[in-house]
């Protein structure tokens, strides 16, 4: 993929109207505030905005940790499936490959500590999923005058890929979660693996700032200003720290590594830093009022 169309890939994907999360997600910041967390140490702006980045940074900084591997996972497991032979050898990379996605699904339902966090990640990673289906296959009148390309080919293959996944959704063999649909959406769109791990934080920190204005914390402005000015570097910082982190799991055997690949669950796995941040997502549903489902 050239360099325009993938810019022109990471305009589409960062459109507010997609199932980002932010109208129905907060992240455990509505929580948070109201357990009276949300303190700013000086009065005005400058206060909430600061209060505001602490949240944010505690937030980028976990689910990087804990969300980028299965991106990671995901994406190379599409990416794999894509890359086949597009003989009989398709049917079987197909199937290995949502026995991968199966994996990884199960692992993060496993390390999501909390049922609000699940819930939010599911309803989330569905929607991607009926997102490439409705908004991003070829149309139908297009299918007709478009040759039997390459790219045509790969096209089709992944959206026979992603049709069977979210069958296998609907009849609960797998949860769908957030993570792996989003590995599994940008692969099947040929976005890089980079580029899929720097927007998918940018995603989940465009979406606090988003929650920060819905629940009055911050204004449109001055969210703005924390998108452009203090977001690129904390966002760059954690997909830098965390672009290597894998969840144990080869994508060839789907089975944890062995040793002799030197793979460390501590150091190379996923992990949930910030405590608190866990114990607060799953109070939400305790809060005698919310706007958010999570």
């Amino acid at each position: 993929m050239d360099d325009d169309q993938e810019a022109y890939l990471l305009l589409l994907l960062s459109d507010s109207n997609l199932p980002t999360g932010s109208f129905v997600a907060s992240a455990g910041l509505e929580s948070y505030i109201t357990h009276g967390l949300f303190s700013p140490s000086a009065r005005g702006l400058q206060g909430t905005m600061d209060a505001t980045m602490d949240f944010l940074r505690d937030s980028l900084r976990t689910y990087a940790r804990s969300a980028l591997p299965f991106v990671s996972d995901a994406h190379r497991a599409v990416e794999s499936m894509l890359a086949a032979p597009s003989n009989s050898g398709q049917d079987d990379a197909s199937s290995t490959a949502v026995a991968q996605i199966k994996a990884l699904d199960d692992l993060y339902e496993a390390m999501t500590l909390n049922h609000v966090a699940r819930r939010a990640s599911k309803s989330q990673g569905v929607a991607l999923l009926t997102l490439y289906s409705k908004g991003f296959s070829r149309p139908a009148f297009m299918q007709a005058r478009t040759p039997d390309d390459s790219d045509t080919l790969r096209q089709t293959q992944a959206g026979l890929f992603i049709d069977r996944l979210k069958l296998e959704v609907r009849r609960e063999h797998t949860h769908g979660h957030l993570p792996t649909c989003w590995g599994i959406l940008t692969a099947a769109l040929g976005l890089s693996l980079e580029r899929s791990q720097f927007l998918h934080l940018f995603l989940h920190a465009r979406s606090l700032l988003s929650a920060s204005v819905r629940l009055n914390t911050l204004g449109p402005y001055a969210a703005q200003q924390l998108l452009l000015h203090a977001v690129r570097p904390m966002v760059e910082r954690e997909a830098t720290r965390c672009r290597d982190l894998r969840t144990g799991y080869d994508v060839s055997t789907i089975s944890p590594r062995s040793s002799n690949q030197e793979f460390d669950e501590t150091t190379h796995g996923p992990a949930v830093t910030w405590p608190l941040g866990e114990i607060l997502a799953a109070r939400h549903d305790l809060q005698h009022s919310r706007i958010f489902n999570s």
